[in-house]
């Protein structure tokens, strides 16, 4: 039987949901349910002047994420919703349940987070794994927190010299190795794999097929660039030689991809890639093949076979990664969508493309995090590890 207190509760989460509905193109659907029931009136209302002031729609979906995290694991570890502002001494709980020493935690089983707090966020699936959480992560959603209180007009109290100190030290004990976003990277090897299970002349294989030598040609682009590709980005230039040192070998086909806004640039810069060859007629094979004239490059496409009219999302990108590999025999579990973006330097790296020009198509700003690939591929084929 449902109490007054129980009605009103539901009531609100209920409005709180369809005030998120109108955040349907940043917050994904299978996770409106669970945000409305955490959320406040007043972190909605926030979420809501965000999308006003034109902030990213990635960042904003990382931000509505942190929030309901950090929500959930308020409410698991002190029975209250987050204050606001913050107290210093939550966030140092916060560093305490999420940075901590494993090796600890054998001796002392009060250490990191209590178990009590871990199983209640793994029902309400908030939390996935055992262990500490990657210093990255923790980072993340520190920065989220701290974000969400200047949009509130309000000054974390956590953002001082004694709570930076903490962290660093807290990062220092979190004996966790870094995290690879995809544990193998699709270099030319992989790609080719994935590209021989879209064979069939449907429209998903055309589909698939594009997405897949768009992405990786065009420098390894992130799934969210993949995602939100649209046709008016795509330029056809005239034919180039197929070897650019003949000037009078076969001419093959040749489109700038403008860029638009990226994770680390902005709509007026002007970046442009180039996809020739294989990748530009799979591309216009399947805009050919679908009738897109206008609107978002790759879509959904449902199990008729009927093309949708919205663009694909992020998760659809890695989906289509997940699916091919099955489909190829090897494992998704070690592949994501990211593994195109490493997979591209990688094979930068093996057949000699000079480092600045294999970011110039990736776009790295980064040296050293490109570089990191390119000595990655230099080490398995080097002398040091084979002294023995």
């Amino acid at each position: 039987m449902s109490t007054p207190d129980s009605n009103r509760t539901s009531n609100a989460s209920l409005h709180r949901e369809n005030e998120l509905d109108a955040l349907s193109g940043i917050l994904p659907a299978d996770r409106r349910e669970a945000l409305a029931a955490l959320l406040t009136d007043e972190d909605v209302a926030t979420l809501k002047h965000l999308v006003e002031e034109g902030m990213g729609a990635n960042t904003l979906r990382a931000l509505a994420s942190d929030l309901g995290y950090l929500e959930a694991w308020a409410l698991a570890a002190t029975g209250l919703p987050l204050p606001w502002p913050a107290p210093e001494g939550l966030a140092l709980k916060f560093l305490a349940h999420h940075l901590w020493d494993p090796v600890k935690r054998e001796t002392d089983p009060g250490h990191g987070m209590p178990d009590v707090v871990a199983d209640h966020l793994k029902v309400e699936g908030f939390l996935r794994t055992n262990g500490p959480h990657a210093p990255a992560t923790v980072r993340r959603r520190l920065s989220s927190w701290a974000t969400l209180h200047r949009w509130r007009d309000l000054e974390p109290a956590f953002a001082t010299p004694a709570f930076k100190t903490a962290l660093r030290l807290a990062v220092r004990a979190c004996a966790r190795p870094v995290q690879r976003k995809s544990q193998r990277a699709v270099t030319r090897a992989v790609l080719d794999r994935l590209l021989a299970t879209c064979v069939l002349n449907r429209l998903v294989d055309l589909r698939d097929r594009a997405l897949l030598l768009t992405a990786f040609a065009s420098g390894g682009r992130r799934r969210s660039e993949v995602a939100s590709l649209r046709v008016d980005q795509i330029e056809t230039l005239p034919l180039v030689p197929a070897d650019p040192q003949d000037p009078e070998s076969l001419k093959i086909s040749c489109l700038a991809v403008h860029l638009g806004r990226t994770k680390r640039g902005n709509a007026d810069e002007g970046s442009r890639v180039l996809l020739i060859g294989r990748p530009a007629d799979a591309l216009t094979t399947w805009l050919d093949r679908a009738g897109i004239t206008s609107g978002a490059v790759f879509r959904a496409i449902d199990r008729w076979g009927r093309i949708g009219t919205s663009a694909i999302s992020g998760d659809g990108v890695n989906d289509v990664i997940k699916r091919r590999c099955r489909l190829a025999g090897l494992d998704p579990n070690l592949f994501s969508a990211h593994g195109l973006r490493s997979g591209y330097l990688t094979q930068a790296a093996h057949d000699g493309v000079p480092l600045p020009e294999a970011m110039q198509q990736s776009q790295h700003r980064s040296v050293q995090q490109a570089a990191a690939y390119y000595n990655d591929a230099e080490s398995l084929m080097g002398k040091a590890a084979r002294l023995y």
